[in-house]
């Protein structure tokens, strides 16, 4: 599976239940070498932008102490760089301090008023996530799920499809993943959330449509509890 929600950096939402997408897979080395073409031409706006793609490369690294140095000679380079700012909010958030927690709303908010972005909306609205601000996610994740051309506009939805489950709003957490499905048929993340949410409303034959499918993306892969116990509950009615 994929999130708490995958940054053109990946930070997983997923891994507890959501995916932030965030900087390109590039190597440290060749993003250090093109900081050095940049220093040579001695474009401000370049040095903020290889920076900030090399900080993304040390937060996926753990280096977080890196990440932070790079992220402030970005800001030094360039005060207006927004994804300079966006980084520092993922960066921040992915430290979890309270301190830092607090602190990364604001580049989060930076970010956006520099430069509107879909992924800055994904991954703002992952961090509202995370600290239990779901209204604000719910809006942040529509953002960022209705802007045709972004990318990640597929883990936005599947973010917007779990922020509504912890709303309660399960009617439109089922149409959220409806049309995840129908952008990407192979998403396991709207599977296992439609299974759940059709059990729930006793919904079986569509359930175990989708349990199905499920298992043919699996293949021969083990799984997930939660799936197994899908499968449990849906026999277990066919049996009564």
């Amino acid at each position: 599976m994929k999130k708490l929600i995958k940054l053109p950096l990946v930070l997983s939402l997923i891994a507890s239940t959501f995916v932030v997408s965030g900087c390109q897979t590039t190597s440290v080395n060749s993003l250090k070498n093109a900081y050095a073409l940049s220093k040579s031409v001695n474009n401000a706006t370049d040095v903020a932008k290889i920076r900030t793609r090399l900080a993304g490369q040390y937060i996926k690294t753990g280096q977080l102490d890196a990440a932070m140095r790079q992220l402030e000679l970005a800001l030094i380079a360039d005060d207006q760089y927004a994804q300079a700012y966006d980084m520092m909010g993922v960066l921040l958030q992915q430290e979890g301090s309270t301190p830092n927690l607090q602190k990364a709303d604001g580049y989060f908010k930076k970010a956006i008023k520099l430069a509107d972005r879909a992924q800055t909306h994904n991954n703002y609205g992952v961090y509202l996530f995370q600290v239990g601000r779901y209204q604000e996610a719910l809006a942040e994740f529509k953002i960022a799920g209705s802007t045709l051309g972004y990318r990640g506009r597929i883990d936005a939805l599947e973010n917007l499809g779990r922020t509504y489950i912890k709303l309660d709003k399960k009617d439109q957490a089922i149409q959220t993943f409806f049309k995840v499905l129908e952008n990407n048929p192979n998403s396991l993340v709207a599977h296992i959330e439609l299974v759940d949410l059709l059990i729930e409303q006793e919904r079986d034959v569509q359930a175990q449509n989708l349990l199905q499918n499920m298992l043919n993306l699996f293949g021969n892969q083990p799984l997930p509890a939660r799936v197994v116990s899908q499968e449990a509950k849906l026999e277990d009615r066919q049996f009564k």
